[in-house]
């Protein structure tokens, strides 16, 4: 497959995450690249949740291998990383659902086993401004891609992707948080998956089509009914059971707005004067 519009490459953007968890339950989510240009040239970035990392015994990154700067279908690479929590930098406020790791480390201990990682890194260029927020109508189609319920090609290795709409003005911060909501099926495994707007003429074949399109956020919790009717958000978790016995996903997903990755990386980048 030829790498060759912008919907190939969000195929490439995302990492799958295999966990094992304390209490013994296997699980994986997603994560994604994300590159940053910053005084020092560009620096990439796993971001995930979390949630996907805290409470976690063994966990794993499922890689496309690369030939010549082309991605090798189906050639996977699994790079299993011990003390999996300790990897991750974690957002200072606990109560944002985000954590980055440097990619360049993965990348150096891939090639020590002789392999090139194939990824297309989200550039942060594409986070909306303040300008672009505001252009946004309250109403939007919205793109993200993942592993929902674990379910992905396995032979060729390609995550899922999946559409849906703005459920909440994304302009607006949902409950006073840097947040929205969609309108979208989410599902375990889908925590971490980028979230993009689509604008324009929503033609992702185009060459042109990068600047129609919005890195919004990242997937982090969804809305679930309980058995006494009361709705509310949970943290989508890792492992593939179901939230609850008598719990019932409404299909709205909560999203973390980007600039919150931004500022992540910006204070990793200022923590290690990177």
């Amino acid at each position: 497959m030829r790498v060759d519009s912008v919907a190939k490459r969000l195929l490439f953007s995302t990492v799958r995450v295999d966990t094992v968890l304390d209490d013994g339950s296997q699980g994986s989510g997603t994560a994604f690249v994300v590159r940053h240009h910053g005084r020092r040239g560009p620096a990439d970035f796993v971001v995930t949740n979390r949630h996907l990392v805290e409470g976690v015994r063994e966990g794993a990154l499922v890689f496309t291998q690369a030939r010549r700067a082309c991605p090798l279908l189906g050639c996977r690479f699994e790079l299993r990383i011990e003390e999996f929590p300790a990897a991750w930098f974690l957002h200072p406020d606990p109560a944002i659902d985000l954590a980055i790791a440097p990619l360049e480390p993965l990348r150096r201990a891939a090639a020590g086993e002789g392999v090139e990682l194939y990824i297309e890194a989200i550039d942060s260029r594409m986070i909306p401004d303040a300008a672009a927020w505001e252009g946004l109508d309250a109403l939007e189609e919205v793109l993200f891609v993942g592993y929902p319920s674990g379910v992905w090609d396995q032979v060729n290795l390609m995550p899922i992707l999946r559409r849906g709409s703005t459920a909440t003005p994304a302009a607006l911060d949902f409950e006073g948080r840097r947040q929205f909501l969609v309108d979208a099926a989410v599902y375990p495994g889908s925590s971490g998956s980028p979230v993009f707007i689509e604008r324009g003429e929503r033609r992702l074949t185009r060459r042109d089509a990068a600047r129609d399109l919005l890195f919004a956020g990242v997937v982090s919790a969804v809305f679930f009914r309980e058995e006494a009717r009361r709705v509310v958000p949970a943290p989508i978790p890792a492992n593939h059971r179901a939230l609850e016995l008598g719990t019932e996903m409404i299909d709205l997903g909560l999203v973390l707005k980007s600039d919150q990755v931004l500022e992540l990386v910006q204070l990793y980048l200022q923590r290690w004067k990177a």
